[in-house]
């Protein structure tokens, strides 16, 4: 697929400097571009490869003026960064998807599949399955019994979907990811650890992305539910009767203990840590390796450090730690000097 200047430029709403009829065939970064690429500079720090990208085209800010001669040629738009994500969605909507079943497929004869799916090789659904239109299930993928997917949906191989769970439309599953595995539920006896049986379910709701090898375990009763457009990054664990809010984003390792609610458009970053039965706010921004073990009550809240604080605070304190060791031997001094001056007028005052 070819698109020039002009017609990438009407796509995102741009401005073409150059040559509007410049083509593209694929993208690049614009460090590595080269002819027929399509690159985009959203941070100055990169300006200086926009002078010697061998990229035919380049997004840039609208409020951007070049110090020197460019040979590329320029799309400007209002945001360089949100524009080549659109480009990319567009990108990937052209491309032509799979159809057919695989011979080596394993469908029981009471599941029920929608039309113009695709099924890999060793896919297996069990019974009173349920498969939406327009599906694409990679190889090994595993649907259990009476488990629903929405239409539009994407599996990677491997991923597997417990019995009775449900997956919404337009949802995104990475290779190895698992929804409705049991809860990590145990009552300690005497003889050791009994299992509690997890008879919930999991769903997940329209819009959703799951990384590889992320999990979200099935309740105890009722229902783990990630709602509609989260974005979960790889190995995130979401334990058993969680509630993640919509349009709520985790990197990777981020984990969730059980029976939490996450609010709305929140943002965790790698290896954020949540206690379990916590409510957390709407639009919480937790930075990396925080460790929550209340509830964060007020929206918009920024944290940091673990156990976590106001992210302001967190920041003034690291500061102030890095130097305990210089503010400790100064205070060891200041004691010294005091004692000495307390010896001192001691020493007068008997005089």
């Amino acid at each position: 697929m070819e698109f020039s200047a002009q017609m990438i430029a009407g796509f995102i709403g741009g401005t073409v400097v150059g040559d509007p009829e410049a083509m593209v065939n694929n993208f690049a970064k614009i460090e590595e571009g080269k002819p027929g690429c399509i690159s985009f500079l959203a941070n100055e720090k990169y300006e200086h490869y926009l002078y010697e990208t061998e990229s035919s085209v380049v997004l840039v800010n609208d409020n951007f003026e070049p110090k020197r001669e460019v040979k590329a040629t320029l799309v400007k738009v209002p945001d360089a960064r949100e524009a080549v994500a659109k480009l990319l969605q567009v990108y990937e909507s052209m491309k032509p998807k799979r159809k057919g079943i695989s011979e080596l497929a394993f469908i029981d004869p009471t599941a029920k599949i929608g039309k113009d799916c695709y099924i890999g090789p060793f896919v297996a659904i069990a019974e009173g399955a349920s498969i939406g239109d327009r599906c694409v299930l990679h190889p090994h993928v595993t649907i259990g019994r009476n488990a629903t997917v929405g239409e539009n949906t994407e599996i990677y191989s491997n991923a597997v979907i417990y019995h009775d769970c449900k997956v919404g439309s337009r949802c995104i599953l990475h290779a190895g990811c698992v929804i409705g595995a049991d809860g990590f539920g145990f009552q300690p006896t005497e003889d050791g650890y009994e299992k509690i049986p997890q008879i919930g379910i999991a769903i997940i709701e329209d819009d959703v992305e799951i990384g590889a090898n992320t999990c979200v375990d099935r309740a105890v009763m009722g229902a783990t539910i990630v709602h509609r457009g989260v974005k979960l990054d790889n190995l995130v664990q979401i334990a058993h009767n969680d509630e993640i809010g919509s349009h709520t984003v985790m990197s990777a390792q981020v984990g969730v203990a059980g029976s939490t609610k996450v609010g709305e458009w929140c943002m965790f970053g790698g290896q954020v840590g949540v206690a379990g039965h916590a409510v957390i706010a709407d639009k919480t921004m937790a930075g990396a390796q925080a460790g929550i073990p209340n509830s964060v009550k007020k929206p918009g809240t920024a944290i940091q450090g673990s156990p976590a604080i106001d992210a302001k605070v967190f920041w003034k304190s690291s500061a102030i730690f890095k130097n305990l060791p210089q503010i400790w031997a100064d205070i060891n001094e200041m004691k010294k000097e005091i004692r000495a001056l307390k010896e001192e007028l001691s020493t007068k005052g008997q005089c």
